[in-house]
């Protein structure tokens, strides 16, 4: 078995380092550098840069005219015992433009507040505001809660009455032919002999 190992061990050895003679060399294939077609750089028209006129239109004038304020004076009062209703306002104003007045409500709380102002065009408006009496918050009792009374509804419904409906009474023919049914002969049947069967021994 050893000297079967040596033997192809030695044959192995043999064949790698055997030469080949006409061992093929391959090589590389030169391929030409390829070659662009060249294009003229583009050429674009040149315009001139536009020119605009300048906006010039003339300020329009309007003449400044100033109104004068014409006096005025107004009042009015109302007073209604029945809907607590209690307010009144008066005003009076110059051909200044100086405006003075009043104004006084009854208010809830049982008290009564009076305005009194004055506006012009260099303080503005200013008011002083008073009150007279003192306020009251009467207590809230509720009275108990009682349901409504509502009248009891019954319905009374009448048995509907329908009209009976009347139907006509059917008629119906007798005139029809009485039905004929064809006749058939009775069938015959063929005789047959009767079967004989061997005598069992």
């Amino acid at each position: 078995m050893k000297v079967f190992f040596c033997i192809v061990l030695v044959a192995v050895v043999a064949v790698n380092g055997q030469s080949y003679p006409n061992r093929p060399s391959y090589k590389p294939p030169a391929y030409p550098s390829p070659s662009y077609p060249t294009y003229p750089k583009p050429s674009y028209p040149s315009y001139p840069k536009p020119s605009y006129p300048s906006a010039d239109y003339a300020k329009p004038a309007y003449p400044q005219t100033y109104e004068t304020p014409s006096p005025y004076d107004f009042a009015w009062e109302v007073k209604d015992a029945y809907t607590y209703n209690n307010y009144n306002h008066q005003e009076t104003g110059d051909d200044k433009g100086y405006v003075s007045g009043s104004y006084s409500v009854d208010l809830p709380d049982g008290r009564k507040q009076t305005v009194a102002y004055k506006a012009d065009d260099y303080t503005g408006y200013v008011a002083d505001v008073k009150y007279e009496g003192e306020a009251k918050y009467p207590e809230n009792k509720p009275a108990p809660y009682k349901p409504a009374a509502y009248p009891e509804y019954k319905p009374v419904y009448s048995s509907p009455t329908y009209p009976k409906p009347a139907y006509p009474k059917p008629a119906y023919r007798n005139d029809y032919p009485a039905p004929s049914y064809p006749s058939y002969r009775p069938p015959s049947y063929p005789s047959y002999p009767a079967p004989k069967y061997p005598t069992r021994y």
